[in-house]
């Protein structure tokens, strides 16, 4: 009885971690598409002056955006990133790293 409830527990467990998961994935994509997308692209690839984050890791998109949101300039387009990224809380900014590194690769 008590590995019947163990095993249950940890279904439900996994349960919600995926669901979490997934709803973090669909919130990092509507985060780029609506606050990303006009400068790097719907695929990721840059439009004009802006960067391409395409085979960008996650770890290197956490750290500009970490970067951008404690008000610091790191390039030319400093001005444009850092009033998106104040907005961006710790989890987003992880969610948003694993999207992009994920999809534009």
């Amino acid at each position: 009885m008590k590995h019947h409830l163990l095993a249950a527990a940890c279904a439900a467990l996994l349960a919600s971690f995926q669901t979490a998961s997934a709803q973090s994935a669909a919130d990092a994509a509507e985060i780029y598409a609506s606050n990303c997308a006009a400068c790097h692209g719907r695929g990721g690839k840059g439009v004009s002056v802006y960067p391409s984050l395409v085979g960008r890791t996650d770890a290197y998109i956490a750290d500009r955006l970490t970067t951008y949101r404690a008000r610091e300039r790191l390039g030319p387009n400093s001005a444009l990133m850092i009033p998106v990224a104040v907005k961006l809380s710790d989890e987003d900014i992880t969610s948003l790293s694993v999207f992009i590194s994920t999809t534009f690769k």
